[in-house]
């Protein structure tokens, strides 16, 4: 496995960000989900690093970032810029971009926005609830996810129960039971980032970009969508939309887990094939 990477930090858009390197050769760069960091990645960075130049970076408001004076920078936008600059001071350009949920959103933007900063996408399920309102079947699938999870868990928070909201959450994105399940090292950092969780589902509408086909038919890289065999059924029409959207763009479903993605060799061996044709 070798050694865990040493986290650094560097300043910039006014913030702290901590990231983690290992490998040589073309730059990758992983991008983590809600209630995660850069540790989600550690246990698959030494076999991306044998081919290439890693970096998994914990975005802001993440642990272990300093805090903000104010609660504005929960929106997307704000954490593709984020990724732009990472990308851009560490002269990781044209980087393929890994991301996961929130973190797929974020690279997905970033994408369309600055194309030249990225050399391919790989998408795990972004949640891209606005886009999943315009579809037949989306307003029902919204609508059941406020209801299930975010109201709840922005009820939990207010009332000063943490490990409830998070809980809730979590089993509203992955699948009932789901939080109770994880280790106590994977459910302790995601209690790690909950303020963040706190803030994000506060911020209502205003943390979802109006991203639609158009704008992803902009995205001229090519793309790797991920799904995982047992979501929750409001990912795979926003995952079908922009299978048709995307310009360059290939899927694979993860077998035996659901949003999280979280199946190891799988998931490595088929990204690094996707990896290996561009």
């Amino acid at each position: 496995m070798g050694t865990t990477p040493q986290p650094r930090t560097m300043q910039i858009n006014g913030t702290e960000l901590t990231y983690v390197e290992q490998g040589e050769g073309d730059a990758v760069v992983f991008v983590h989900g809600a209630l995660g960091d850069y540790r989600d990645w550690i246990e698959l960075l030494p076999s991306f690093a044998e081919r290439y130049r890693v970096i998994a970076y914990s975005r802001r408001r993440h642990w272990p970032n300093a805090w903000p004076n104010d609660n504005s920078g929960c929106e997307a936008p704000v954490h593709a810029a984020d990724l732009a600059a990472l990308v851009d001071t560490l002269e990781l350009a044209p980087a393929h971009l890994i991301g996961h949920s929130y973190g797929a959103l974020t690279a997905l933007l970033l994408a369309a926005e600055q194309p030249n900063l990225v050399r391919t996408l790989v998408l795990g399920e972004p949640p891209m609830m606005p886009w999943l309102n315009t579809l037949p079947e989306g307003q029902s699938l919204v609508a059941d996810f406020m209801s299930s999870a975010v109201i709840p868990c922005r009820d939990a928070f207010a009332r000063g129960e943490s490990e409830a909201a998070v809980r809730t959450f979590i089993d509203g994105v992955i699948g009932a039971g789901a939080f109770d399940e994880f280790p106590a090292e994977i459910r302790a950092t995601m209690m790690d980032n909950a303020p963040e969780l706190d803030l994000h589902v506060g911020a209502g509408e205003s943390t979802w970009p109006p991203f639609f086909c158009d704008d992803a038919r902009n995205v001229r890289v090519p793309a790797l969508l991920l799904s995982g065999e047992l979501s929750p059924p409001m990912f795979e029409p926003i995952t079908k939309e922009l299978a048709r959207c995307l310009p360059m763009v290939e899927r694979a479903t993860i077998p035996g887990v659901s949003h999280d993605l979280w199946n190891p060799p799988v998931f490595t061996e088929t990204v690094l094939g996707f990896l290996a044709k561009h």
